[in-house]
């Protein structure tokens, strides 16, 4: 485990490629203080019927926003933020989708499409899948892997559907939830990794990190 490296990677500058303040919160709980470089990648631009399986859209993700992050170190301009010049040692990204019947839910594009989605997965079991690559931004060297939990939903009326929706969590969240906030009272089990709900799967990033510094 990392945990008797973490005095290390203390001194490390790691790039987090996400705003998501959810990836920040699980790293900053492992008294690591990431530097926020979102990406800039379009998800949008991969189509998912080329790949065999939900998890490998997923990891391709989290990969390209990984590199398009070292392609802006490149570009001082690019680089919003308040400390130059930024040399970083690791970039970290991410990428979580909700599956349900193979099918793969996004952030949804409205409230309508909000309610269409939490009403899919009322009282029914779906995958989170959160794909995470770790980039060494000196020799290159990446890794990426995902983990899959499984979550099950109560059954949800659609009037607690629309009073969820209008506290404005789901906009922003694949499968328009999020097991952190709100959203936490809808979920009735889950069996997996609690943080690959949230975003970063801990344990395993921990290990790959690890294995990483060997």
């Amino acid at each position: 485990m990392i945990l008797h490296k973490l005095e290390y990677l203390r001194k490390k500058t790691i790039l987090l490629a996400s705003q998501s303040p959810r990836r920040r919160e699980i790293l900053r709980l492992l008294g690591l203080e990431p530097v926020v470089v979102p990406s800039g990648f379009d998800e949008e631009s991969l189509d998912k019927g080329v790949f065999v399986t939900p998890a490998a859209y997923a990891e391709e993700n989290s990969r390209r926003k990984a590199f398009a992050v070292l392609e802006k170190l490149k570009d001082r301009n690019a680089l919003k933020v308040e400390t130059e010049p930024l040399k970083p040692d690791f970039i970290v990204s991410s990428d979580t989708i909700v599956v349900l019947d193979g099918h793969i839910l996004e952030k949804p594009t409205d409230e309508g499409d909000a309610f269409r989605m939490l009403q899919l997965l009322s009282g029914r079991k779906h995958l989170v899948i959160s794909a995470v690559t770790v980039l060494n931004a000196i020799n290159l060297e990446s890794r990426t892997f995902h983990m899959e939990t499984e979550v099950e939903f109560a059954e949800l009326m659609p009037e607690e559907t629309w009073a969820y929706i209008r506290t404005g969590e789901p906009m922003d969240k694949s499968g328009a939830y999020g097991i952190q906030g709100y959203g936490g009272a809808l979920v009735r089990r889950i069996e997996g990794d609690f943080f690959c709900v949230m975003g970063l799967p801990m344990h395993e990033f921990c290990k790959v990190l690890s294995e990483m510094l060997d």
